[in-house]
């Protein structure tokens, strides 16, 4: 027990603050990650609602290939598909040598892709759940397209999907620990180093639990707190 303290500790020696650091990466990426993720999921729930057929069928597609393609492919796809493509570019302006895409970079847009893909499908289903005659009554009160979602379709809205947003920031969260193989220090990788290094997994891996179960018991606080506002919102409109 002495030894996992030190460890761990903030002091010289210690590992805790490299592990505190790294949680603050993965929280980052987490974050990041979930907001592109909702400006695709936005754009990809739209498609799926257009009544043209080339914006749904692009959004169905995309929504399909990145629930369906694992997660970790999607990841090595784009790492090094990107510094593939790089490599060539810097080649044809005479540079030499592998060029690499920044892997915080290269995470946050994977996760956003990913993430955006289920993020689509909740604000497809929250916008289906409001009601038709909102919307009949919107024109019959004569209010305009942007006053209309402003006011009317976004409010009710998001109090349909805050629970499904609240399921996906938790994949998300547990996502950012897959960007650790293409070399980001995040802190499913700064445990293994550390784990590596001191020949110590369980105490490593059960820090790295510890804080990535904090993490998600705040955010999730966060989620719950804001559902809660919502409807108590509806209810004393």
């Amino acid at each position: 027990m002495t030894d996992a303290l030190h460890i761990l500790s903030l002091g010289k020696g210690g590992w805790g603050g490299a592990l505190l650091l790294a949680a603050g990466v993965t929280f980052a990426l987490s974050v990041l990650g979930f907001l592109l993720g909702a400006l695709f999921g936005a754009v990809a729930a739209s498609g799926r609602l257009s009544t043209r057929a080339v914006p749904s069928w692009l959004a169905k597609g995309y929504g399909t290939v990145f629930r369906g393609v694992p997660d970790l492919l999607t990841i090595y796809l784009l790492y090094y598909g990107g510094s593939i493509a790089l490599t060539e570019i810097g080649k044809f302006f005479g540079s030499a040598g592998f060029v690499g895409l920044p892997t915080f970079a290269t995470g946050v847009l994977a996760i956003g892709i990913i993430s955006g893909a289920y993020q689509a499908e909740v604000y497809r289903g929250a916008y289906l759940a409001v009601d038709l005659g909102q919307f009949e009554a919107s024109k019959a009160l004569g209010l305009s397209r942007f006053q209309l979602l402003r006011l009317v379709i976004v409010p009710q809205l998001t109090r349909h999907a805050l629970p499904g947003l609240g399921n996906v920031w938790q994949l998300v969260l547990k996502d950012s620990a897959l960007i650790s193989v293409i070399g980001l220090v995040e802190l499913m990788r700064q445990s293994q180093i550390g784990a590596g290094s001191m020949r110590e997994p369980f105490v490593f891996y059960l820090a790295a639990a510890a804080l990535y179960f904090l993490i998600a018991a705040v955010t999730g606080s966060v989620f719950r707190y804001g559902e809660a506002r919502a409807w108590r919102g509806m209810v004393h409109a």
